[in-house]
C-alpha cells in the first residue's frame, strides 16, 4: 500500500505550530490558536493536543479542516474497512485499510505530531489516504470486528504470556481433588491418636494466633499515612501523559456525580486520557454519559459483548488505547483527591525504577449512612491506615485494590517477563461512599 507525497508548503499563520497552523486558513480566530499553542508550550504537549484536549475545538470540525488541508477525502458515514484492519494495532498507528473501490486504499486518524508529519509532507507516496476522526475510527473498527475485540480482551495475554494467565482451565478436577484431600484429612484426623490429634489443634490456633498478632503488631508501628510536602514539584511540562480507567456496568445513577469528581482533578488538561469503559448493551449508564456534557478529555469506550463479563475483561479492552505513561484504574463510586494525579507522578518521578505501582488510600465517606457502611468504613481504615502502611514499612507484600491503583511501565514489564514489582506507600486519597 502507497500514500500520495503532501507537496504544497505547510499551510497557515506563521509563528503557531503547522498542527493547527493550516487552521487560519479556514476562518478559526487567531487568538484561539495562539491560545492553544501557548497550552502546548506550557504543558510540553503539541498544539493540536492542546487545542482539542483543552476543548478549544470540537474534534469533528478540527479533522474536516485537516482533510481539506491535506486535499483528501473526509469519511463522516460509514467507514468501509479492510480485511487488514486489526485491533489494537490500526488504533494504535490510526490507519485502517479500506475495501477495494472504496475512494482511498487506507482512512487516517492521526494524532498530535503525526498531524505535523503529514502536513510536513512526510507520508510515503502514492494515494493519498483518507481521513477521519479518531472517535470515528474507533466507532468503525469496534462495529467491524467486535468479536475479534472480545477474543483479545479475553485470550491475548493467555497467547501472548501464558505464565501470566490464568486460563480457561476446567475447574471441576483441581475441585473434586480438594474435595478429596478434605475427606482424606478428615478420616485421617478422626483415626489420630488423641494426643497427636490435640497437637494438630494446637498448631491451628497457633497459626490463626500470629496471624491476630502480625495485625495488632501493625497498630504499633506508627508510619504516617501523610506524606510530606514535596520540596520542587513538577512543572506541569515535566509531568507525563495520564490515563484514568473507569469502568462502568448500570452505574447511571453515579454517572453526574464521577464525571464532575473526575473534572475536578489538577493536572493539564492536555496530558489526561479518561476513558469511561461500559458494556455495549448497558443503555442506562450510556444514555446517562451522553446526557452529561462531557469534557474533550473523556472519551466513552463500548466493549463489545463477550464472556466473562467482568470488570477486567472491560479493561483489557481499554489498557492497548491507553496513551499515558502512567495509569490509574478508579471505581464508579470513587471521589479522588483533585491533588492525587499529581502526587502519584512526582511518588513515581522520585521512587526507584522498580516502584511499579503506588496504591491509593482509600475512605468510605458514608459511614452514618447504615452500620454496613460503618463496618466497611472500620475495615478500610484498618487496611489503609494500619496494615497497608506497616506493610510498606517491613517490606512485604501488600494487598492491592481493585481503584485508586497507579501503574506505570505495565506493558513494557509484561513484554519483558518481568514479574518483580517493588510496591511503595502512597497515601493519596480517594472517598468511596
Amino acid at each position: 500500500m502507497s500514500f500520495l507525497r503532501f507537496l504544497g508548503p505547510p499551510l497557515g499563520a506563521p509563528g503557531l505550530p503547522p498542527e493547527i497552523a493550516f487552521l487560519a486558513a479556514e476562518g478559526v480566530d487567531a487568538a484561539l490558536l495562539r491560545r492553544a499553542a501557548a497550552l502546548a508550550e506550557a504543558s510540553g504537549t503539541d498544539a493540536a493536543t492542546a487545542l482539542l484536549r483543552a476543548g478549544l475545538m470540537d474534534e469533528e470540525p478540527y479533522y474536516r479542516a485537516l482533510a481539506r488541508a491535506l486535499d483528501a477525502a473526509y469519511l463522516d458515514g460509514p467507514i468501509p474497512l479492510g480485511m487488514g484492519a486489526r485491533f489494537p494495532d490500526s488504533l494504535s498507528l490510526g490507519m485502517a485499510p479500506l475495501v477495494l473501490g472504496a475512494p482511498a486504499p487506507a482512512v487516517l486518524a492521526p494524532r498530535g505530531r503525526q498531524i505535523a508529519e503529514l502536513l510536513a509532507g512526510r507520508s510515503p507516496r502514492g494515494r493519498m489516504p483518507a481521513v477521519t476522526s479518531p472517535t470515528r475510527l474507533r466507532a468503525a473498527l469496534f462495529a467491524a470486528i467486535p468479536e475479534a475485540i472480545a477474543g483479545y480482551a479475553v485470550d491475548d495475554l493467555e497467547a501472548k504470556a501464558p505464565d501470566w494467565a490464568f486460563g480457561s482451565r476446567p475447574l471441576g478436577p483441581a475441585l473434586a481433588l480438594v474435595a478429596l484431600v478434605a475427606c482424606a484429612g478428615i478420616v485421617v484426623f478422626e483415626a489420630l491418636p488423641p494426643f497427636l490429634a490435640m497437637i494438630l489443634v494446637v498448631a491451628a490456633q497457633t497459626l490463626f494466633l500470629v496471624m491476630a498478632i502480625f495485625r495488632v503488631g501493625a497498630v504499633f508501628v506508627g508510619v504516617p499515612t501523610v506524606p510530606p510536602p514535596i520540596a520542587s514539584p513538577l512543572s506541569d511540562r515535566d509531568l507525563p501523559t495520564y490515563t484514568v480507567l473507569v469502568a462502568l456496568y448500570r452505574e447511571a445513577r453515579v454517572v453526574p456525580r464521577l464525571v464532575s469528581a473526575l473534572a475536578r482533578l489538577d493536572y493539564p488538561a492536555a496530558k489526561l486520557d479518561l476513558k469511561f469503559v461500559v458494556e455495549a448493551d448497558d443503555a442506562g449508564t450510556i444514555a446517562a454519559l451522553a446526557e452529561v456534557p462531557l469534557p474533550a478529555r473523556f472519551e466513552v469506550i463500548a466493549v463489545p459483548d463477550g464472556r466473562p463479563r467482568t470488570k477486567p475483561r472491560a479493561l483489557n479492552v481499554a489498557l492497548p488505547l491507553a496513551r499515558g505513561e502512567l495509569l490509574v484504574v478508579y471505581d464508579a463510586e470513587d471521589v479522588p483527591d483533585p491533588g492525587q494525579l499529581r502526587l502519584a507522578a512526582e511518588i513515581f518521578a522520585r521512587a526507584p525504577a522498580r516502584t511499579a505501582c503506588l496504591q491509593g488510600r482509600l475512605v468510605i465517606d458514608n459511614a452514618e449512612d447504615s452500620w454496613i457502611a460503618r463496618c466497611f468504613a472500620i475495615e478500610y481504615a484498618g487496611l489503609f491506615d494500619v496494615l497497608n502502611p506497616a506493610l510498606a514499612q517491613w517490606r512485604l507484600p501488600m494487598p492491592l485494590g481493585g481503584t485508586s491503583m497507579h501503574v506505570r511501565g505495565l506493558m513494557e514489564q509484561m513484554h519483558q517477563g518481568d514479574g518483580g514489582y517493588h510496591y511503595e506507600r502512597c497515601s493519596m486519597q480517594s472517598s468511596e461512599p
